[in-house]
């Protein structure tokens, strides 16, 4: 059995920027186990499976190391690849997922997801956090990752977290962020307990870091970066209880999996 794959760069109109994601579409589904092994094998931060629907598609996630309830780029990466690969000609495509449907729409060059908004709440300051950052935050919120606010850009861009602590958490992920020099907002996210020490862009951390900055910055239009060493550009809109996070995405290579 073959299957189609693609490796896609999302939030980023380079090669070798943003955050890469493999791309499988599928007639049908595989075993869930099958699926963990072809992200195994691919070893990148994010690998995702879509199946049509009738007029959507259903979409699935996996890490090298688990299957993961949201994931922004590799939701824009799927796009793209129905967009640019697969001969998909309308301006929307739905993605039924285990976090309700999940919108993507196409405007110029850049693809714009629509995904529920993650509001954090304010959380204590662990001194397992303090310890797994090597800094200590101003303050910390909870949704349904940890978000550790620091003073500066300068701050995100010094961090040199110790995983082995961080992976103990009682979280999937920690959001790093701070108000930007040249931006809004820039941050950093660590998801060592998922098998990603550190990923390059991400969008389901801006469904938490979108309406913290919108209220803290008292605007619903927000131009941001991660700075990951790959980096990545977001485009982002609070729009009630939804937020919309615009990328542009660019196709590395396209190919088979032989199984």
């Amino acid at each position: 059995m073959n299957i189609p794959i693609y490796q896609v760069d999302a939030f980023t109109d380079k090669l070798f920027g943003g955050n890469p994601a493999a791309v499988c579409p599928l007639e049908e589904w595989l075993s869930p186990e099958l699926m963990q092994d072809i992200a195994a094998e691919n070893n990148l931060s994010e690998t995702a499976f879509f199946v049509r629907k009738e007029k959507i598609y259903e979409l699935r996630w996996f890490t090298p190391v688990i299957e993961v309830d949201l994931c922004g780029h590799a939701t824009l990466a799927s796009a793209h690849v129905l967009f640019n690969h697969l001969g998909y000609n309308e301006e929307q495509i739905t993605f039924s997922t285990v976090s309700g449907e999940l919108m993507v729409t196409r405007e110029d060059s850049r693809l714009i997801l629509n995904f529920p908004a993650t509001p954090p709440s304010p959380a204590k300051i662990k001194e397992e956090l303090v310890q797994g950052l090597g800094m200590r935050p101003i303050e910390v919120h909870k949704s349904r990752d940890y978000l550790a606010v620091f003073g500066s850009e300068s701050d995100i861009l010094a961090l040199k977290p110790n995983f082995d602590i961080l992976r103990k958490l009682d979280c999937l992920g920690i959001i790093v962020s701070a108000k930007g020099e040249s931006c809004d907002f820039v941050s950093r996210f660590f998801a060592p307990a998922a098998g990603i020490d550190e990923d390059p862009v991400t969008g389901s951390a801006h469904t938490t870091l979108i309406p913290f900055w919108a209220e803290r910055l008292k605007k619903n239009i927000l131009h941001a970066f991660q700075l990951s060493r790959r980096k990545g550009e977001l485009f982002c809109e609070l729009a009630g209880d939804r937020v919309k996070i615009g990328g542009h995405a660019v196709t590395f290579f396209g190919g088979e999996v032989s199984l």
